[in-house]
């Protein structure tokens, strides 16, 4: 039997988004409380996100954020994480920048801890990525379509980013400047 890059790419790319999940879930968290959620898209689902980020460009008038829905549609899958909007309840922390967490949350802050181990979970899932080759892209603007869109991950998260992937000969994700071309 014989088979070609491209009859195992989406399998390859599975693979990997499943062990960039689980890099994020062991990933060290303040006091081991997490309060991140992972999940990966695909499909239509994953479409429905670029549609949403397409949107938010155009609203915002963002080039930034229309060239990353074109990117993210151009992407066979994406591992996407969002953060609990939960108070961690240490009573003298003020890391968020309110005297405690009861002020963060009638504020509408969001937990500096909580947002720490976000980004080490993120780093850590991208580190597998780029460990296996497959090119990558951490996208707040992902983040802020599922924020808007409210209904990807099982709780109301805040703050969310995305990461794609990509197998191709050039990553999409290199040229980001204006007029960046998908091939």
């Amino acid at each position: 039997m014989q088979k070609y890059i491209e009859d195992i790419e989406m399998t390859v790319l599975e693979e990997v988004a499943r062990k960039m999940a689980a890099a994020a879930k062991t990933a060290p968290k303040a006091s081991g409380v997490d309060d991140i959620m992972i999940a990966i898209v695909t499909g239509e689902e994953k479409d429905r996100i670029a549609d949403k980020m397409m949107e938010l460009g155009i609203q915002y008038d963002e080039e930034f954020i229309r060239r990353d829905a074109d990117q993210l549609r151009g992407c066979k899958i994406a591992v996407l994480f969002g953060l609990k909007e939960t108070p961690f309840g240490l009573p003298n922390c003020s890391f968020c920048g309110f005297k405690n967490c009861a002020y963060m949350k009638n504020a509408g802050g969001q937990c500096a801890l909580g947002i720490t181990d976000l980004g080490i979970a993120i780093g850590s899932a991208a580190s597998i990525a780029a460990d296996n080759r497959i090119d990558n892209r951490v996208m707040y603007s992902i983040g802020k379509a599922l924020s808007e869109l409210n209904d990807v991950f099982p709780e109301s998260a805040h703050v969310c980013y995305g990461i794609p992937l990509s197998i191709s000969s050039k990553s999409i994700f290199f040229d980001r400047g204006p007029g960046a071309v998908l091939r």
